[in-house]
């Protein structure tokens, strides 16, 4: 008989948990082989998706076409549309085209993750307290020791002030059951937090706008890095660019 909770480890796969129910799943995992089975395996599902499915990009003439086609239905609203039309859409599109679409909605990840909760609350309460920043110092022969012992990672770390991101230090910060390490850098006006955890076998979404914050993701070797910050995008990017060629020429 199947766990009774595998409906929930489905959800939270999917980023259709809050951050409390996911810590719930997570723990039940830990104790579950059945679950943490099940979710490896939507991991591995994922990835073939990812992997394995060509991609189809929509023909302009076509978009144009299931738009028209959408007005004449209802007026030019937006209504949401009933199953029949979706029936219909998908049979004129064809097996590849739904495969592929299929494939994507599947390989998409959630932009209401558990983790994109815990990094954007994590980044909006470093700004309203004191825990802004642990250990102050642009030098990162400073910053980078203080992290050994505290966070269970050991990142880059590099201040980039003359480009215009000047580091203000770090601080270790609690997230998926880990001491992540947090660089905290100022661009203009603008606060930017850097968090690195192990990657491990977690998905993210490569960029996430959400409440006027954007975050941006990125892998390095066994570490995840993301950024969050309400600067302009453009910026954020820059200091995503500026860390990954410093990690190009580090020769650790």
């Amino acid at each position: 008989m199947s766990c009774p909770e595998a409906p929930l480890v489905q959800a939270y796969s999917d980023g259709e948990v809050d951050a409390l129910a996911a810590h719930t799943i997570e723990r039940h995992m830990e104790q579950c082989s059945e679950c943490r089975a099940l979710y490896q395996d939507l991991l591995q599902l994922r990835t073939a998706l990812r992997r394995d499915l060509p991609y189809f990009e929509t023909p302009p003439a076509l978009r144009a076409k299931v738009m028209r086609a959408l007005d004449a239905q209802d007026g030019g609203g937006r209504r949401w549309r009933s199953p029949s039309f979706w029936l219909g859409a998908w049979s004129g599109l064809g097996t590849a085209v739904a495969a592929a679409a299929l494939a994507y909605f599947l390989w998409l990840p959630p932009l209401t993750s558990p983790m994109v909760d815990e990094l954007l609350g994590a980044h909006v309460g470093s700004l309203m307290s004191s825990h802004l920043v642990d250990v102050v110092s642009t030098d990162k022969h400073t910053v980078k020791p203080w992290f050994a012992g505290r966070a269970d990672v050991s990142p880059l770390v590099v201040d980039f002030e003359s480009e215009g991101y000047k580091l203000l230090g770090g601080r270790v910060d609690y997230l998926l059951h880990q001491r992540a390490a947090v660089l905290v850098f100022r661009h203009g006006a603008h606060v930017i937090n850097l968090f690195s955890w192990d990657a491990g076998a977690r998905f993210f979404p490569s960029q996430v706008t959400r409440d006027g914050y954007h975050l941006v993701f990125w892998r390095a070797g066994d570490l995840e890095y993301c950024v969050v910050s309400d600067t302009a995008q453009d910026e954020l990017l820059g200091l995503v660019r500026l860390m990954q060629g410093a990690a190009a020429r580090d020769p650790s």
